[in-house]
């Protein structure tokens, strides 16, 4: 690993884009303590302190922000808009043959999608945050503007137009993070907000409960890791098969070969989207702070058993998603006939395309299954330890940070075996 970061440092376009990420992801962090214009800080953070006991909605929007809605910073609305209006256009794109159209038509109709994504993203965030100005102003925190020396309207407006911006912001961060730097720029924004979680919870941990549920987390989370990487680097290879053939005087092809297939071909997206959906609830609820039911349906979903249960189906969902968007058995077996090649002992044609989706769907569910035990097994172990580490390491969290580095260091490994260079993985 060592030696890895050393060969990365050693080539200037690498070294370039680890700096620049790791610069990014330092405005971004900044930028979640810098308060919102108008809002009184300390205040903000004592009611918000007081008014949250436990695990709510908002204090698990908290945790995917990074502390920055505690803190009501101009990055408060944090990544979860964009990653809202991302699995909108995607799912709509199965239903839309437009919108099918231009994911097939490459770089330029994705570049039209992200469009969309963005114009999709003004509107949530909008949204969004004029559910947080009445929340900020209701009953549970009742922020004032009283004595701000402007209109109280002039000042929800700059509030409102402020958190905005941050979320557009923080949009920008993710893009030009993945367009110029290293990983995915969504993932690495979360995977920051859930580090920078990690040494309140430490501390919360070793003054309010037993020292040695914190050890035993601890064990648990190095035994878990080990695991995680082993599954996420699980492949199913299919064997292919190239025919010969004559090209002037040479013969080519005849070479076997193998088509993989990963266990968790869709990574971390399933967690990201599974959580953003369960927390969309937490997000409305903010609009109605003094209706009962609402607040206990987010609450219950934010946590509890209904979290459980919803978190496990919505990941496996989209664990058969997301695969079925990256892989799509017709066009595989298209290439393969195009290229000379077949599956030995399988017809081509139809045959190809059901042999192939039969053992997508047989790898991916192992996979998913996978993933939904440990995203909602350290959530119940929460709900009966109330251990701090168990929320911050709990499934979700730890699928999240360890699928991010793999993915980041996946693509450091290939850009160092371009040039020559010893990787990270043996």
């Amino acid at each position: 690993m060592l030696k890895g970061l050393v060969n990365a440092f050693r080539i200037k376009e690498l070294r370039d884009k680890i700096l620049f990420t790791l610069g990014i992801l330092l405005l971004y962090r900044i930028g979640s303590y810098v308060p919102v214009p108008g809002i009184p800080f300390r205040g903000m953070l004592n009611a918000y302190q007081a008014s949250t006991d436990g695990v709510n909605a908002i204090s698990v929007l908290n945790l995917f922000s990074g502390g920055a809605l505690s803190r009501v910073s101009v990055f408060c609305l944090g990544i979860m808009p964009y990653i809202t209006s991302e699995i909108i256009l995607q799912m709509m794109q199965a239903v839309i043959p437009s919108l099918q159209e231009l994911a097939r038509e490459g770089e330029a109709g994705q570049r039209k999608i992200n469009q969309y994504a963005r114009f999709l993203t003004v509107v949530l965030s909008l949204i969004t945050a004029i559910g947080y100005l009445f929340l900020f102003k209701g009953s549970q925190f009742g922020i004032s503007f009283a004595g701000a020396g402007a209109p109280e309207w002039l000042m929800d407006i700059m509030v409102v137009v402020t958190m905005v911006a941050g979320a557009m912001i923080i949009m920008w961060f993710g893009e030009i993070i993945t367009q110029h730097g290293v990983g995915n720029g969504m993932s690495l924004i979360i995977f920051s907000n859930i580090l920078s979680g990690l040494p309140y919870a430490f501390s919360a941990s070793l003054l309010g409960s037993d020292f040695i549920w914190t050890i035993v987390v601890l064990v648990i989370v190095v035994l878990l890791i080990p695991v995680i990487v082993y599954i996420e680097r699980g492949q199913r290879r299919i064997p292919v098969q190239y025919a010969k053939r004559v090209v002037g005087r040479r013969v080519m092809g005849g070479q076997s070969t193998y088509l993989p297939i990963k266990v968790n071909s869709a990574g971390v997206i399933p967690i990201i989207f599974a959580s953003s959906i369960l927390y969309f609830p937490a997000q409305l609820s903010v609009f109605f702070p003094n209706v009962g039911w609402i607040q206990a349906f987010a609450n219950a979903v934010s946590s509890g058993w209904l979290n459980w249960i919803l978190s496990a189906i919505l990941i496996v969902f989209f664990a058969y998603f997301y695969t079925s968007m990256v892989f799509n058995p017709e066009d595989m077996a298209d290439n393969l006939r195009k290229q000379g090649g077949f599956i030995p002992g399988v017809r081509p044609g139809s045959a190809t395309v059901a042999y192939i989706q039969n053992a997508l769907n047989r790898i991916t569910l192992p996979g998913a299954i996978f993933m939904a035990l440990i995203a909602v097994v350290p959530s119940i172990a929460f709900s009966f330890t109330n251990n701090q580490l168990f929320q911050t390491f709990g499934g979700t969290s730890l699928l999240i940070l360890v699928g991010t580095a793999m993915d980041t260091l996946s693509q450091l490994e290939s850009q160092l075996k371009m040039h020559n260079y010893d990787g990270f993985f043996k």
